[in-house]
């Protein structure tokens, strides 16, 4: 991981262990002295619900005042060992456990109620969303507008930035209350969004390097192939976990540290399993993360629940925090291609564009087949537009551009990105509570832990007579089967797939869902993903 620079002092090129050893020792001091400030200073900021500096702003700030430090003291060079680290440690020791707490923390109860609306958002979304800034960034570059690149390299950076992290929204829904329909939606949005994301990035980037005789049906099949071979491989290791914990008694005293590892230990082997086969690691352990929560979580016994529960948590945070350390370090201390300040400029305007298409046009298709009282208001659909700050996702994919992409074209695409979630991060992050506040929809909505089925929702399943439409119109009728498709799921789940899967009867589903919920606000800090 860390690649320290060769002592000039030695004739021979070598580092003496001693050296190297302590400018490892003085490395790590460092980085958990930062650590530690993020937490301290987080601590503070939401005891006294300073809303104008989010904790991930926080830290993202202290890894730009040390890289500043390190670049006045003339030490970054070795100062930039100590923190040399490739995009392989993000997608191998960082995003693996962020990502599988995402889907870990998911409430079941309010997911699948909203699972129609979160789906749409997610994948018909971030699809548009790509697109859309793939189209404009490469229309501004034939108009002179920005620095030009390819079409498909467009669609990459497209794909790059359409990874969301909604983390200061999420954390003021939690501190001053708000519907648990938008709460769910938001943050199961952000949970499928990154998936798809690396999906769109991985297809676009075959098709870069494979582009004789690609055709539109192939790259869907590419896309396809990525998607859905990944999501059936984490799946599948979510329902082996499940049964193994389900008969094979592990739930006794003496077998709980047994119990405990191997439950930490299916996330990365559902991981490695999707990378061993060439498909995604992370849309793999997402799904693993879901399943796993939804059915070997209750298999498990009461002491190993709490500590998988806290383990995931700390580990987390641990990790997203030293991402938005890390990305406040890079700026102060790596190579900008700062000449490109255009491509910056028109890309965070296009990016606003592509976000406004992908939260109202979704939310219009969404809003055909639902009835007055469950319509998604418009200013929950102003939140969800807002809520589009870019994070660790995006951060980690543009640092994989950088050797995907040949001719600098990457570290433009590097550049913009970091840009963009910095903005992103502390100056919309600043102001959201101000906006959501100014929107309405904090404060005086019902508080997170009222019941988000009631009437004023708009993602439960609802009655064919309330439904009906105009009997021609044949799009109406397509989202209303898929909205019935996601209702019959739930019935699935409860009927068979729970009982087949899990120790616990459907009889607990309240208490359980409570404790969901319960978890899903506790889940969720500002600055984590």
């Amino acid at each position: 991981m860390d690649e320290l620079q060769v002592s000039p002092a030695d004739p021979h090129g070598g580092v003496s262990p001693g050296k190297d050893q302590q400018a490892a020792g003085v490395g790590i001091l460092l980085q958990i002295m930062m650590l530690v400030l993020s937490f301290i200073l987080g601590h503070v900021l939401r005891r006294h619900r300073f809303y104008y500096l989010p904790e991930a702003s926080a830290s993202l700030l202290i890894g730009l005042i040390v890289g500043g430090l390190a670049n006045i003291s003339n030490t970054e060079t070795s100062i930039r060992a100590w923190f040399n680290f490739h995009e392989e440690f993000f997608f191998l020791f960082l995003l693996p456990p962020i990502i599988f707490q995402s889907g870990f923390s998911l409430a079941p109860k309010p997911f699948f109620s909203n699972f129609g609306a979160i789906v749409t958002f997610a994948i018909l979304g971030t699809f548009i969303a790509a697109i859309v800034t793939g189209l404009l960034v490469y229309l501004g570059g034939v108009l002179y507008l920005m620095y030009r690149l390819p079409l498909v390299e467009c669609l990459m950076f497209g794909a790059v930035i359409s990874a969301t992290d909604p983390v200061t929204v999420l954390s003021i829904f939690q501190e001053l209350g708000t519907d648990m329909n938008l709460y769910a939606l938001v943050f199961g949005e952000s949970v499928l969004n990154d998936a798809m994301a690396i999906s769109l990035y991985r297809t676009m980037s075959l098709v870069k390097n494979n582009s004789s005789g690609q055709n539109f049906f192939l790259i869907v099949v590419r896309f396809l192939e990525t998607f859905v071979g990944s999501m059936s491989a984490g799946v599948g290791v979510g329902f082996t976990s499940a049964l193994l914990f389900k008969y094979a008694g592990l739930d006794i005293d003496n077998l709980q540290n047994l119990e405990c590892c191997l439950f930490v230990l299916f996330p990365y082997f559902s991981y490695m399993l999707a990378e061993g086969l060439g498909l995604s690691g992370i849309v793999s352990i997402l799904f693993t993360g879901m399943v796993m929560k939804h059915y070997s979580f209750s298999n498990l016994s009461e002491n190993s629940q709490k500590f998988v529960s806290a383990f995931f948590h700390l580990i987390s945070s641990l990790a997203e925090t030293f991402v938005f350390i890390y990305m406040g370090f890079d700026i102060a201390m790596e190579q900008h291609s700062w000449s490109h300040i255009g491509f910056i400029f028109f890309s965070i305007i296009f990016i606003g564009l592509a976000r406004a298409a992908n939260v109202f046009t979704c939310a219009y298709l969404l809003n055909l087949v639902r009835p007055a009282q469950r319509q998604i208001p418009v200013k929950h659909q102003k939140a969800l537009w807002y809520s589009g700050l870019r994070g660790a996702m995006a951060f980690a994919l543009a640092l994989q551009s950088v050797h995907d992409l040949p001719e600098g074209h990457g570290q433009t695409i590097f550049t913009a990105t970091t840009a963009i979630v910095v903005l992103t991060v502390l100056l919309i992050g600043g102001s959201t509570g101000t906006m959501l506040e100014a929107l309405h929809v904090v404060g005086d909505e019902p508080h997170l832990t009222d019941n988000f089925e009631a009437n004023n929702g708009y993602a439960t399943p609802y009655d064919d007579e309330e439904s009906s439409t105009s009997s021609g119109n044949r799009l109406k009728m397509r989202l209303k089967e898929f909205h019935k498709s996601a209702a019959s799921f739930r019935a699935l789940d409860r009927n068979y797939l729970t009982p087949f899967f899990t120790t616990q009867s459907r009889d607990r589903d309240d208490s359980d869902d409570s404790h969901a919920e319960d978890s899903l606000l506790r889940s969720r800090r500002e600055g984590f993903h």
